[in-house]
């Protein structure tokens, strides 16, 4: 009974899998060539009128990130990289869901210019909201909430079996994964928190993602039926397989790339720590040369030469 999926594919060319069988996307082409066009009207038509001159509109960072992160979010959600991960590896599919939350998120958001995240967003009721919705402790909760949810097997599955429902997914996961990002890396500094505070804050959410990572490592059982296929196995891996495969991706490969941002930030809060504590020794030290000054005008330097002072 071992070999019967195995000559269930050989026999029935439906069974057997076509994994780089070209599948057109034609609404992902859409949506990427909408985006780019929003990005060159915002700073090419809309940034002159409300930049005030000698300001930049966008730097050239800004420019890289942004269409850097486009074509990412292109390969990730287009043919084969979808494809593959819809219907073949849920493996793959945790790599997407990775880069749509983990990766292209902060790459968006480092890419806009403050004065377009103030001009969408206003000073009113959306600006209001938004500023509540991406605190640390409500932004965590929220993408923690989404990240469990969208890993439920009925969620799965049926975002599997339904276009409509894995497109809603997406879209939910990624609006969770901006609203996280926002305090540490968003355009707008007054959302941002302290670099220590994004440091803890990207550890716990590092920690709770562990959970449903291990979930599916240690699992003896195949939990999303939707990756179930008449063939034994793809690429050689079983469904099983597979699923632990994705686990161990969302624990370790996960982990490891939020422990790499938390160690850059946890050095570049050192470094500020470092700059400050220059800068007010330099500051105490002008201060004292200046009170020494005024108490012994008859001197040059505080080594208590006396004469004319240095000019200078």
């Amino acid at each position: 009974m071992s070999h019967l999926p195995g000559l269930l594919a050989a026999t029935n060319p439906d069974l057997t899998p076509h994994p780089w069988r070209w599948v057109p996307h034609p609404e992902v082409w859409v949506m990427v060539a909408v985006l780019a066009l929003m990005y060159l009207y915002a700073t090419r038509v809309v940034g002159p009128k409300v930049v005030p001159p000698g300001e930049p509109i966008i730097t050239r960072s800004q420019s890289r990130w942004y269409f850097t992160g486009l074509v990412l979010l292109w390969v990730t959600v287009d043919w084969p990289f979808h494809d593959l991960a819809e219907d073949y590896l849920y493996s793959i599919h945790m790599v997407q869901h990775l880069l749509l939350t983990w990766v292209i998120p902060p790459m968006m958001l480092m890419a806009m210019p403050e004065w377009l995240a103030r001009l969408v967003l206003g000073r009113g009721r959306t600006y209001r909201v938004f500023r509540l919705l991406t605190l640390p402790l409500v932004a965590g909760v929220l993408y923690n909430v989404v990240f469990a949810l969208g890993h439920l097997p009925v969620v799965v599955n049926d975002s599997i079996r339904w276009s409509a429902v894995h497109f809603t997914v997406h879209l939910v996961i990624i609006f969770s994964a901006i609203l996280m990002w926002n305090c540490v890396c968003g355009p707008l500094k007054e959302l941002r928190a302290s670099l220590p505070v994004q440091c803890i804050y990207l550890f716990l959410i590092g920690v709770l993602s562990i959970i449903p990572g291990a979930w599916l490592t240690y699992s003896q059982d195949v939990v999303y039926t939707a990756y179930i296929h008449p063939w034994h196995s793809f690429w050689g891996l079983t469904t099983l397989g597979d699923q632990q495969l994705a686990g161990f991706i969302m624990r370790a490969i996960g982990g490891m790339y939020s422990g790499i941002i938390i160690i850059v930030l946890f050095f570049r809060w050192a470094r500020e720590l470092t700059a400050n504590d220059d800068d007010d020794r330099r500051a105490r030290d002008r201060e004292r040369i200046a009170r020494f000054r005024a108490e012994h005008p008859e001197s040059a330097t505080p080594s208590g030469r006396t004469g004319q002072p240095t000019p200078g």
